[in-house]
């Protein structure tokens, strides 16, 4: 549990898994049956082991808890196979040759990962044949792959009645990986029962009962979350309100906090201090105070605590505490029900134009949880996921009465300024997300949205209901989907598949990450499976590039900066091949004994067991989110390039993701024109020429360069696609996630005047997490821009003949 977090907010002492154990004794269901008092006192203890947990679990890792708790139950009555649990956590390893795509139905993007994990599994004793029947009869498994629910679609025989459940979903993941979560869920109510899959409703009394004087309640905060006010309500139901003190911690604080707690523990009172995370120099202080407490404090005395995840929090503490988590609402209506929970009727009509401010209201409070919940999406909700409160909502609210009763005129402009560019823009950095909040509030802040049943999404499900009371508006809350669809946020279907597929990522690397390392399910022992692995990886690791060599046949010219950088890219690499090279060869020394194993060679061990790209190698290498085998692949090919190039010259074209550091290339291409005509580099930018009549197998027959500027290919668009007979951008197909960029051709212009209408802005990325964002963007062509049509510039299109 301590490793899902990174810090000790999850550690537990042995103490409170005894006590626990004991109350489960005394409080099962009795039987004189031995084996049923037995099963019953499993029952009772396991689910108070689940329930006593997950009040302290953060909601992402409750069902890591739940999948561990029934694999490690599994394992013990030898109910799993570990080299199935193994492949399911890992994926495949090794090479595989991908065969040509033998269905009409995979996109040739999704093809290679999914043919990799049905190979790796045909390795798997029981999945024998799986990997034939697949290639031979792949339209057997589509109703899988299109079926909504593919987590509940019966497997082609005889694998749907040889597999067990578990192995099911193995086969599952290698077609739709996005439904192996609620698969997963499936699995452990039926083998646990449906309580391990359910959060247990949060109990403050219940958390109450198990503190004492000498045991401190704590909240382990999340972003956007306050428990202050349950705690103070409690409080008053409890009657303790006059006797509780709060104080939250911060520079100066700490001494008058020690004082509220000794007080407190002799005349009996409740503490409450807030933020521990903010004084981290007096942590030390307040561990001490906490190793005074003893039954001969007052009875009435307890210590609440707050705080955010931190490594500094006093180890002792927190495993002699009961500690609670308390998040902010998931989902469009959770949020919403918030936000009105905290409105009444008198709030509603307490403003001149009574009917105008319940509509903006609610328009504020809807665009206040979809910009919370885009973040589920990740990268496609937003670059940066920002930590949006309560209080820019307040705030908004506030200067809504205040507009509506001063101008006679709705400012919308101004309401749609204060709200997207200072109450919460103020939050956002990054420049794509700030063009996307001022272009979702214009949804939500309208003239529009003051008519009756204005719709905020094309299904029609969120319009902007009748003017009424705040039961009114709860009760068209209440009616809103629990899962809305990515409609309600402006997103394509496919996002949701993105979401899941992450969603899934992380659940098996973080499930791998805390996996015992002693043993594995195989007749061979890890360190044999390791130098395995170690003497593959090494065989594939190239050779240096000889530097000399290259600066002779490249040498630094001013008229051709490709050759510097090459050169800057063949050194990059070299480091990266002389880190592999070396500690492979030390991690196998060190597995027989031969050297120590230092701290460092049993992470990288780690790494390659778990098929994931050593720190070492990532801290000296490209940005790439793909586990090791993939990763391997791709080096190999990166190699490859640079390795033609040398050998052959300057390339007709260029793999732009192949380069180590792109932004290089991309300013070289600009130093070429420059210097070729005598301009100033600062007065240069790119007109992008999309050469959409060539296919990507087309382009391997060019055979000249452009005059000027270069040809690029290796991108890839998500959430969206590039539609070549309209030559223009077109929404995604369902499933197809990522699609090739044509080829484009980058042509330096002086002084150019970028096109303002029918062009899409398409920011450039280095990997699909927005990281390592690149010097540059593409001005893609659109016939649809906001709601007007628009004619496509045919200036942005090029065509080049094909050979006959």
């Amino acid at each position: 549990l301590r490793s899902l977090v990174g810090s000790d907010v999850y550690k537990r002492q042995l103490q409170s898994f005894i006590n626990l154990f004991v109350m489960g004794v005394e409080n099962s269901p009795a039987s004189n049956i031995l084996e049923q008092r037995l099963k019953n006192l499993n029952n009772f203890f396991t689910y108070a082991l689940y329930e006593n947990t997950c009040r302290s679990l953060f909601e992402k890792h409750k069902l890591n808890f739940s999948l561990l708790l029934t694999v490690k139950i599994l394992q013990g009555g030898n109910l799993i196979d570990q080299s199935e649990w193994r492949y399911f956590l890992t994926g495949p390893t090794g090479d595989v040759t991908i065969p040509p795509n033998p269905t009409r139905w995979v996109s040739e993007n999704a093809w290679p990962d999914m043919y990799n994990q049905i190979h790796g599994m045909d390795h798997l004793e029981v999945f024998k044949g799986f990997e034939k029947h697949f290639m031979e009869k792949p339209d057997e498994f589509k109703n899988i792959f299109d079926s909504p629910d593919a987590h509940k679609e019966p497997l082609p025989e005889p694998w749907n009645t040889k597999f067990n459940e578990f192995q099911k979903i193995i086969a599952l993941k290698c077609i739709r990986a996005d439904k192996v979560i609620p698969a997963v869920q499936d699995w452990i109510s039926l083998k646990m029962g449906h309580e391990f899959i359910v959060s247990p409703q949060f109990d403050l009394t219940k958390c109450f009962k198990d503190s004492s004087v000498t045991i401190p309640l704590i909240f382990i905060l999340s972003p956007g979350s306050d428990p202050v006010s349950d705690i103070l309500k409690f409080a008053e139901d409890m009657g303790m309100g006059k006797k509780t003190e709060s104080i939250s911690l911060g520079q100066g604080q700490g001494e008058k906090a020690a004082k509220l707690i000794r007080e407190a523990a002799n005349k009996g009172g409740w503490v409450l201090l807030q933020n521990c995370h903010l004084a981290q120099t007096w942590m030390l202080d307040l561990e001490k105070l906490c190793e005074e407490f003893n039954e001969g404090n007052h009875k009435d005395f307890r210590l609440w605590l707050t705080s955010m995840p931190t490594p500094y929090f006093p180890i002792s503490v927190l495993q002699n505490g009961v500690k609670m988590s308390l998040e902010p609402p998931q989902g469009l209506r959770s949020n919403l029900l918030r936000s009105y929970a905290n409105i009444d009727d008198r709030d509603l009509e307490d403003c001149k134009k009574s009917d105008a401010y319940r509509k903006l209201l609610f328009g504020f409070c809807l665009f206040h949880a979809i910009i919370q919940d885009r973040r589920k999406f990740g990268p496609i909700g937003w670059n940066i996921p920002y930590e949006f409160t309560n209080e820019d909502l307040y705030v908004c609210k506030k200067q809504l009465k205040l507009l509506l009763d001063e101008y006679e005129d709705i400012p919308y402009k101004v309401l749609n300024y204060l709200g997207s560019e200072i109450n919460y823009g103020g939050r956002v950095t990054d420049d794509k997300d700030v063009r996307l909040i001022t272009t979702l509030i214009k949804t939500y802040i309208c003239s529009d949205a003051l008519n009756d049943n204005y719709k905020y999404s094309e299904s029609g499900i969120y319009f902007s209901p009748v003017v009424g009371s705040q039961v009114d508006y709860i009760n068209y809350i209440q009616q809103l989907p629990l899962n809305p669809a990515p409609e309600a946020f402006g997103l394509h279907d496919n996002a949701q598949i993105s979401t899941a597929q992450n969603e899934t990522r992380v659940l098996l690397e973080t499930l791998l990450s805390i996996q015992p390392r002693s043993k594995t399910g195989s007749g061979k022992s890890r360190e044999d499976i390791l130098i395995e692995i170690a003497d593959n990886l090494e065989q594939k690791t190239p050779q240096l590039f000889d530097i000399d060599e290259v600066y002779k046949q490249y040498p630094t010219s001013y008229e051709e900066s490709m050759n510097t950088v090459l050169v800057q890219e063949v050194i990059r690499y070299n480091k990266l091949i002389e880190v592999m090279i070396t500690s492979l060869a030390n991690v196998k020394k060190a597995l027989k004994g031969l050297v120590v194993m230092s701290e460092e060679l049993s992470h990288l061990a780690n790494s390659l067991y778990d098929n994931q790209v050593p720190k070492m190698w990532a801290d000296k290498g490209f940005l790439c989110l793909k586990p090791l085998s993939s990763w391997m692949n791709d080096f190999l090919e990166r190699i490859q390039f640079m390795s033609d190039w040398i050998k052959n010259g300057t390339p007709v074209f260029f793999w732009v993701s192949r380069f180590f550091f792109p932004q290089a290339f991309i300013t070289g291409t600009l130093q070429n024109y420059a210097r070729k005509y005598k301009i100033a580099i600062d007065t240069l930018s790119f007109r992008f020429d999309i050469i959409d009549n060539l296919s990507l197998h087309d382009i391997q027959e060019l055979k000249q360069k452009p005059a000027d500027g270069c040809y690029i290919y290796g991108m890839y668009l998500e959430g969206a696609r590039w539609d070549s007979n309209l030559h223009t951008l077109a929404p995604s197909r369902p499933k197809e996630l990522y699609t090739d960029v044509p080829l484009l051709h980058l042509v330096p212009e002086v002084n150019r005047v970028p096109p303002t209408t029918g062009i899409y802005n398409c920011p450039l990325y280095k990997v699909l997490s927005r990281a390592g964002t690149l010097s540059t963007t593409c001005l893609l062509y659109t016939s649809d821009a906001a709601d007007d049509l628009l004619c496509v510039d045919l200036g942005g299109r090029r065509i080049i003949k094909k050979k006959k």
